[in-house]
């Protein structure tokens, strides 16, 4: 196992591909509303909405488990600064995360925005966490593809396959909120 790593995933969507971008590109602080149970404050700290360049922060809640039922005692904290309190996780636990995010590109014709983590909860585990959201937008449905770059700290970190989850998931809350 190395420490450093990729994650890819796409999932099909049939609401409109060209708003999803949009809304990842410059307005991320909708999809609270979109996805209530998972995301719960998306601020702009530095710079201005949709700009390269600009310093958001998310606040959400991650399920300890993946999608195949595997629990992910380390991944995250039970609550924030409370460290002591992963030891005693069950799989299934709800886990308060706060991360802070730099828009490093936007692509406007391939459709797709680029973020590296620059503070919060997932520099306890990584050296270095890139994400990037890019949606194909050929044809009735559209194709969401998710993509997380990662350096681990130690061995011990694991990947973020649960977070990879997360990310499908609210993409499918943001597509169920289009739909309606």
């Amino acid at each position: 196992m190395g420490l450093t790593g990729k994650l890819v995933r796409q999932v099909e969507i049939k609401s409109d591909g060209d708003v999803f971008h949009e809304l990842f590109r410059a307005k991320p602080h909708h999809i609270s509303t979109m996805s209530p149970g998972n995301i719960h404050g998306v601020d702009l700290h530095e710079g201005d909405w949709g700009h390269v360049g600009s310093v958001i922060s998310w606040n959400y809640t991650h399920d300890s488990t993946d999608s195949e039922g595997q629990s992910s005692h380390r991944w995250g904290m039970k609550l924030r600064h409370k460290p002591h309190h992963i030891s005693t996780m069950s799989p299934g636990d709800m886990v308060l995360i706060c991360m802070k995010e730099v828009v490093e590109a936007i692509d406007e014709e391939n459709k797709s925005v680029t973020f590296k983590v620059i503070d919060g909860d997932l520099t306890e585990l990584y050296k270095a966490f890139k994400g990037t959201v890019h949606v194909d937008t050929k044809g009735e449905n559209n194709l969401v593809t998710w993509t997380l770059e990662y350096e681990k700290k130690s061995e011990n970190a694991e990947d973020p396959n649960t977070l990879m989850d997360f990310v499908i998931n609210v993409t499918k809350d943001i597509e169920t909120h289009h739909l309606k």
